[in-house]
């Protein structure tokens, strides 16, 4: 522009011109870009968080699973350890309502095989049950880890909803918000990730 009135239209007037006019010049085009790309790349790490969530969910469902059928084991261990329990209180019974010295002897050695066997029970029921509560603990770790897969897989789809509304409204602060949301998003899953 000069002093006279003549008018000289350069290129950044320009593109102020077309950005009032909706256009929104050749910046718009580099946002446009920028959040297509960052929309790409956080779909499919959410694609990879949502196949993670799933596949520690699915884990969580088999450890429970493996955990009631130790739990289940222990329990016939431990009905296993009372009828033994029973039959050694019968021979006892019996030993001190016997009469002759040999059914005394008898009945005793019955009760010593009871006694033996109802340790050996023990053994193995307890050994069940501390692995029914490890199976419980792993199950409750992968649905944890799960939980945080999920949040991190909503967290990258309001980013992704973020970036369409930034894309349409071509308004700067929607596409900041993205890029939190999508820091957000990631650091969830690293917390997945390192179990957390």
């Amino acid at each position: 522009m000069s002093g006279h009135g003549f008018h000289v239209h350069g290129p950044h007037d320009h593109e102020l011109e077309h950005a009032q006019q909706g256009g929104g010049g050749h910046d718009s085009g580099g946002m446009i870009n920028q959040i297509a790309m960052f929309t790409a790349i956080i779909a499919t790490i959410g694609a990879i968080f949502g196949y993670m969530g799933g596949a520690t969910q699915a884990n969580a469902g088999l450890y429970k699973n493996n955990a009631a059928i130790k739990k289940t084991e222990a329990s016939n261990q431990w009905n296993y350890f009372q009828s033994k329990s029973t039959k050694q209180s019968l021979a006892e019974m019996s030993r001190d309502l016997a009469t002759k010295d040999e059914d005394k002897t008898r009945y005793q050695a019955k009760v010593d095989r009871y006694e033996k066997e109802k340790t050996e029970i023990k053994v193995g029921a307890d050994k069940l049950e501390a692995q029914a509560t490890e199976w419980d603990h792993k199950s409750d770790e992968q649905m944890h880890q799960h939980h945080r897969w999920a949040q991190s897989t909503t967290v990258l789809q309001v980013c992704i909803a973020l970036a369409a509304i930034a894309l349409l409204t071509k308004k700067k602060w929607l596409e900041y918000a993205m890029f939190v949301a999508g820091a957000i998003g990631l650091a969830v899953g690293a917390m997945a990730a390192l179990h957390i």
